[in-house]
């Protein structure tokens, strides 16, 4: 019975943990001192921006243009147009679009520059697009990101001219093939002055904004991030993984032509990405006030710094339950991964014999949680065609459904497993496959290695040591970020790819194990079977729902 109060305590904790990290802060109200962001003074400009869609080359677009004209000189920028001609891929798109083929509009972009106190110095350059997808107000993609940017350099005015200019690039075409962005840091005089990027982007309509991307050779950049930004939502997993998709912002070109800079985004509320629905309304101003403070934060450090962050070794990083940020030299990992494997390695010495089941329950939990996820699945619809933004608005049943079935895994497993409280043995053969895949990440993908070589430091210190009082403790941190980690996860890739959460999932039943109690086998099975029954309960409701009013409406009706 103390082992599971132990545990209820520890999830009770990192619940606490999780809802604290996934929580945009509360919106500042437009009467909010003229030195802060206020998310009520960044909300007039969405609801300005987004009346109504205004992709490029439509009429309302060049109303948007004009306003966002007024609105940069209304703070003292300088404003330019940036021209540039539809790209052939550009044009088709639009066409599709429209449903027919008609001349290329131009692509109207803004620059703007205020100017600071030493013009020989590289500015800082704030970016976000201003056209919207067909048929979307685009309220948040990204009206919620030019009103943003806006009212950074609002702030920034109030305390007199800036080091260095900060410019701002509110492009054109962004949706169709980043064609403003690309026009600028490929041909534009003014992008030789630049020395830093921030770009403010979203998919959704919500939720903590998070800095998902960096400039290649990010360590100095990310130094002065972590000083810098307060209440931080950034991982340099999701810089790596970033890396390696196929997916594309306005940022893009400035990375691939070896600018530093930093990507932001919200991604919840993900069924408005590029809906019709998609208006100020429907802007969580929690996300919009949590991405403009992180901005505001940035912005005011490079226009400060002496000199602008240049390429270095890429850090590890990732934020503590969106609090601070903690970084450290890649390299590290391999130190934490030989603590946490020693300290299992002393828990274990004399309950060898029961390693291998550990071991065993570990790779039996991933397995049978992967079956379960995969076919809930195809149940849920993913069995043929679906539409996107269809299913993007299932998401919030799609992780519920993933963590239903992640709980009736772990109850099946442990009945066969747990008749008797976890052994050291147990406990560090479980953490076994986990220290392998941790040696691989380390080995393959340093910058990536945290979420497995943290967990383990952790357990396996408390393991090691024998200090069964630190369980709790170390269960409520790992358990609590996991399932912020996790629910991030799925909303970046959940619709498509539920298979995610095995990772989230084994390292928490690896951080809950030194607590958990005997089971009872019947109890235990008849549990999993109820949450199993539950998860194809949401599957089949998100099968069985008509399509959804938010979808795009340029989409198929599948």
């Amino acid at each position: 019975m103390r082992n599971w109060f132990a545990m209820v305590i520890a999830l009770a904790g990192a619940a606490l943990l999780a809802v604290l990290a996934t929580t945009p802060p509360r919106a500042a109200p437009s009467d909010a001192p003229a030195r802060e962001f206020s998310a009520g003074r960044a909300m007039r400009d969405v609801r300005a921006i987004a009346r109504a869609p205004h992709p490029t080359g439509s009429a309302e677009n060049a109303r948007v243009r004009a306003y966002l004209t007024r609105r940069l000189q209304a703070l003292g920028m300088e404003v330019r147009p940036l021209r540039s001609t539809l790209s052939a891929s550009g044009r088709r798109k639009l066409d599709r679009w429209r449903g027919r083929p008609a001349p290329a509009p131009a692509v109207v972009s803004l620059v703007a520059t205020m100017r600071g106190r030493d013009r020989r110095l590289p500015a800082v350059l704030l970016m976000a697009h201003f056209d919207s997808v067909w048929g979307s107000p685009g309220a948040a993609d990204d009206a919620s990101g030019v009103a943003a940017a806006l009212e950074v350099a609002r702030a920034v005015r109030t305390a007199g001219p800036p080091r260095r200019d900060l410019m701002l690039l509110l492009t054109d075409g962004e949706e169709l093939g980043l064609e403003g962005a690309r026009a600028f840091f490929s041909a534009d005089p003014a992008r030789t002055r630049v020395g830093s990027v921030i770009n403010l982007e979203s998919r959704g309509g919500g939720g903590r904004a998070a800095m998902f991307e960096t400039g290649r050779g990010n360590g100095e950049g990310m130094r002065l991030f972590a000083r810098a930004v307060g209440g931080p939502v950034a991982t340099s997993l999701s810089a790596f993984i970033y890396e390696r998709l196929p997916n594309s912002t306005d940022f893009t070109p400035a990375k691939k032509g070896g600018w530093q800079g930093w990507n932001f985004a919200f991604i919840g509320r993900a069924g408005y990405y590029h809906s019709p629905l998609s208006t100020p309304a429907i802007v969580d101003t929690g996300a919009v006030q949590d991405m403009g403070g992180q901005v505001l934060d940035l912005t005011r450090a490079l226009l400060a710094a002496p000199t602008l962050p240049r390429a270095a070794p890429d850090r590890t990083f990732f934020d503590a339950y969106g609090l601070f940020l903690v970084g450290y030299p890649a390299a590290l990992g391999w130190l934490w991964l030989a603590i946490g494997i020693a300290g299992y390695a002393v828990a274990a010495r004399r309950d060898l014999a029961a390693v291998p089941r550990g071991a065993g329950a570990m790779v039996a939990l991933v397995v049978l949680a992967a079956a379960a996820l995969t076919l809930l699945n195809l149940l849920s619809g993913a069995d043929g065609p679906v539409n996107y933004y269809d299913r993007l608005a299932a998401v919030p049943r799609l992780q519920a459904q993933a963590l239903v079935a992640c709980g009736a895994a772990l109850a099946c497993v442990a009945a066969f497993v747990l008749r008797r409280p976890a052994t050291p043995g147990i406990v560090a053969g479980a953490a076994l496959p986990l220290a392998l895949l941790g040696l691989l990440a380390q080995a393959a993908a340093p910058t990536a290695s945290y979420p497995l070589a943290i967990p383990l430091m952790l357990g396996g210190l408390a393991a090691g040591a024998g200090w069964r009082w630190l369980s709790p403790a170390v269960a409520a941190l790992v358990v609590g970020y996991v399932l912020g980690f996790g629910f991030f996860l799925m909303q970046a890739v959940g619709p498509t790819t539920p298979q995610a959460a095995l990772l989230p999932l084994a390292i928490a039943a690896s951080a809950l194990l030194p607590l958990a109690g005997p089971v009872r086998r019947r109890i235990a099975l008849t549990l999993a079977a109820m949450l199993l029954v539950a998860a194809a309960g949401v599957a089949l409701s998100v099968r069985l729902d008509a399509m959804a009013p938010s979808v795009a409406v340029y989409s198929n009706d599948k």
